[in-house]
């Protein structure tokens, strides 16, 4: 049987944890943040959570209704720190432009949590809140609705995929990631032009951009292809 959740204003403590913190939604969320950046996502349980509250385990279980729950929340919390300082300035390809690269900002930020969470759709409320807002963008710049769902989910699953993939490889032990950064310049930078033509004529280029994110790269060409279409559909 599931565990029952205490209402949110019956959930305060009365005593403090052994760190003199009163127990809170945003304490246990902001420590589980905590645990995934030292212990990844197999040390994010409710026993170690509770040593990290000073707490006893079961009482994550006051606040969520199971772990899967606790995820969630963390998804939503990035999603929050992504939009907390997001201003829209009235061009809606530059809002789209400043909004996607403060997604991907603040799940690299935590890439444990990222990796995690990526994938998830929470339904909460600033996950809500951004989704509202980037189809406003786009309803507001004068796409169809059927066009500006298809934009909508193109940008929202890319941001998301690139913010998964990147935090992959910064949540990546420091030894391995260095040995991948490497190869470009220790294999591809040394194929030989009778064999290898194109990856030889670029493979200056090659090692300039390829340990670098292609995320702006990526969102720059889906919002020209946007912009294009608007064109084509306004006149």
């Amino acid at each position: 049987m599931a565990k029952t959740v205490v209402p949110q204003d019956a959930r305060q403590r009365r005593r403090r944890t052994k760190q003199g913190q009163v127990l809170s939604h945003e304490l246990i969320v902001e420590t589980a943040l905590r645990m995934l950046s030292e212990h990844g996502a197999e040390g994010l349980t409710a026993r170690r959570l509770g040593l990290g509250l000073g707490a006893d385990a079961s009482a994550v279980y006051r606040y969520f209704n199971g772990m899967d729950d606790l995820v969630l929340a963390i998804a939503d919390e990035l999603m929050s720190r992504a939009v907390q300082h997001w201003q829209p300035v009235g061009d809606w390809r530059s809002d789209l432009r400043d909004l996607g690269l403060r997604i991907h900002s603040a799940y690299l930020a935590h890439p444990q949590a990222a990796v995690l969470t990526a994938n998830r759709v929470s339904g909460r409320p600033h996950e809500i809140a951004a989704d509202e807002a980037i189809l406003g963008l786009l309803r507001g710049a004068g796409f169809p609705d059927r066009t500006a769902v298809r934009i909508y989910h193109v940008f929202i699953d890319q941001s998301l995929a690139f913010a998964a993939l990147d935090a992959a490889s910064i949540a990546m032990p420091a030894a391995a990631r260095q040995l991948d950064e490497e190869v470009w310049k220790a294999t591809y930078a040394r194929l030989p032009e009778l064999t290898h033509p194109h990856i030889a004529s670029t493979a200056a280029l090659l090692v300039e951009r390829m340990n670098l994110s292609a995320y702006p790269a990526a969102l720059d060409m889906v919002l020209a292809a946007a912009a294009a279409e608007l064109a084509a559909v306004t006149g």
